[in-house]
């Protein structure tokens, strides 16, 4: 695993976002197959889409053989909701760059029978030859995806009933009224997220800092999914300082020595 310890959540951002356009263009100076990107939603990636924006109006990336497949998705929300995450990629990145439609992919949390439509999710994602790279964030109680704590670390993509942490948590999306937000939604799992040939993690700020420390220094285990990244041959977490705290400064120096020495 590599450790990717940053001075600000904006540097953080940045690092991930140009991390994430160089395997693009890797790709595309290597073969006319897609680049297949799997993305998370909430305010941690947000600041990765800006500069991804940035660098496509610049110039400096196209997204036009890229396709996407997204963590997670609300049931019972259609895509057209507000708080939908198919609306909040259409917000925060879609609308932007020049993905082809159908070249994106979101679970729909509509869907008549949520069983096949993960089913059908998984299957969709075998046929595009599997994730290139899976970008993704983690809860404060280390769940990656909606992958709750005391998930198994061999899920698939599902219905996953959510905690009242987590609504909590995600509350302020919907004006800060935990009965608006769903109890259940749709996420792929654990095994689904380690199976891309590349992952990474965005963790910013303090209250990201527990579920760091037992990323990189806990037991592997499901009381905190995300330590599923440990066994993955290409797992990256890119964290800033707020987020690398509860680190013991044997492992923060460390990490910050092979970065140094990498460059």
């Amino acid at each position: 695993m590599r450790l990717i310890i940053q001075d600000t959540a904006d540097d953080a951002s940045r690092w991930t976002a140009r991390h994430i356009a160089d395997r693009i263009r890797r790709r595309q100076r290597e073969s006319d197959a897609p680049f297949v990107l799997g993305l998370p939603t909430g305010s941690t990636p947000e600041g990765t889409y800006r500069e991804l924006i940035r660098l496509h109006r610049a110039g400096e990336l196209s997204f036009a053989n890229v396709m996407t497949f997204n963590m997670d998705e609300y049931v019972g929300l259609p895509a057209d909701h507000p708080q939908s995450y198919h609306a909040f990629m259409r917000e925060h990145l879609f609308r932007h760059v020049d993905l082809r439609p159908e070249h994106t992919h979101l679970l729909d949390g509509a869907a008549p029978d949520p069983e096949l439509e993960c089913a059908r999710y998984e299957r969709l994602i075998a046929e595009a030859g599997g994730i290139d790279l899976f970008l993704g964030g983690v809860g404060e109680d280390g769940h990656l995806a909606f992958n709750e704590p005391f998930s198994s670390l061999c899920s698939r993509t599902r219905v996953k009933t959510l905690t009242e942490d987590t609504r909590r948590v995600n509350a302020r999306f919907f004006g800060g009224d935990l009965d608006r937000v769903p109890r259940q939604a749709l996420t792929v799992g654990v095994a689904t997220v380690l199976e891309a040939r590349e992952v990474v993690v965005l963790a910013l700020g303090r209250r990201k800092a527990r579920a760091v420390q037992q990323c990189v220094e806990g037991p592997y285990s499901h009381t905190s999914t995300v330590t599923a990244l440990q066994t993955h041959p290409h797992g990256i977490v890119v964290c800033d300082d707020e987020a690398a705290t509860e680190l013991r400064v044997s492992t923060y120096r460390y990490f910050k020595e092979i970065e140094r020495e990498q460059r």
